[in-house]
């Protein structure tokens, strides 16, 4: 039985990280667009934010909703990739006891 939910957690696990790098892509972007690293003006630093920002904007908002920003900094990033290596890290496990 065991056997049967293998492949599930698995891929769950595989789109927990891809998540996590997702936001961890637009985290880096934007520190490298706030010390002006890179041209905020470039066609694929431009599309790769807009691309970005669709993406976790939607989790970061929620997020806001339950902890709003202290002293003008936002945590919804960091708490969205502390909750996702959580839960990375939990399937990780949960898949090593369904392999045993």
């Amino acid at each position: 039985m065991a056997a049967l939910f293998e492949p599930f957690v698995w891929m769950l696990g595989i789109l927990a990280d891809i998540c996590f790098a997702v936001v961890l892509a637009e985290v880096v972007l934007h520190w490298l667009l706030h010390f002006k690293i890179v041209d905020a003006k470039n066609a694929y630093v431009e599309k790769a934010t807009q691309l970005l920002t669709k993406a976790t904007r939607p989790f970061y908002k929620k997020i806001s909703e339950k902890v709003p920003p202290v002293s003008g900094v936002d945590f919804s990033p960091f708490i969205l990739l502390l909750v996702l290596l959580f839960i990375s890290r939990f399937l990780y496990r949960l898949d090593m006891m369904l392999m045993s």
